[in-house]
């Protein structure tokens, strides 16, 4: 059940091996506390799996069914929130999304920890098939989808990105670094975007 006076909901996914406690969280959380108490920001703890991180994605929209929702994801979020964009028909905004996750992650094949979660699992198949279950081919809603690029990427090729969302919006700046250096210079725009 959704609390009553809760209509427009953000869902913030974060990274790869990362937290809800990423300062690109931390910045909108804050600004919607500020400019936009009506919109309710969401930013979980997503589990070392990714078809669990999936699961925890639907329980959240099963949650707030009734609502306006939105989503923002960065790196592996904004992978994953390519694939809440196309389920759902809701807006995206995509910060150095990961565009070939399976790729980059087979090259940490084995054992990991989560440095957030302090819990031990494999990179293997099984993982990476998982991945490739979430991938979305071909972009149906493309106007609903708003990619934030920084060329100066040291993670990912912004190229990648540029080819695969080039029937969205897209704000490609040469410098900056995987984590989006002045992300909150677009607050205002990304709201105004989102909804």
């Amino acid at each position: 059940m959704t609390e009553p006076n809760i209509t427009k909901v953000l869902l913030s996914l974060h990274g790869f091996h990362s937290s809800p406690a990423s300062l690109k969280a931390q910045q909108m959380r804050d600004y919607l506390l500020l400019n936009h108490p009506d919109i309710h920001f969401i930013c979980p703890q997503l589990p070392v799996l990714p078809k669990d991180m999936w699961t925890t994605i639907e329980s959240i929209f099963k949650q707030y069914e009734n609502c306006e929702i939105a989503v923002m994801g960065s790196s592996l979020g904004g992978f994953l929130a390519t694939k809440v964009a196309q389920q759902y028909a809701v807006k995206a905004l995509l910060i150095n999304p990961a565009v070939t996750p399976d790729l980059l992650l087979t090259r940490y094949q084995g054992s990991q920890l989560h440095p957030y979660l302090q819990q031990r699992y494999d990179i293997n198949e099984s993982y990476i098939e998982q991945l490739n279950v979430l991938n979305v081919e071909y972009i149906n809603d493309t106007q609903n989808i708003w990619v934030l690029l920084q060329q100066e990427d040291e993670v990912l090729d912004y190229r990648e990105a540029l080819k695969k969302y080039n029937q969205c919006k897209v704000t490609c700046e040469q410098g900056g670094d995987h984590s989006f250096i002045g992300f909150d210079r677009y607050l205002p725009e990304i709201i105004h975007f989102l909804y």
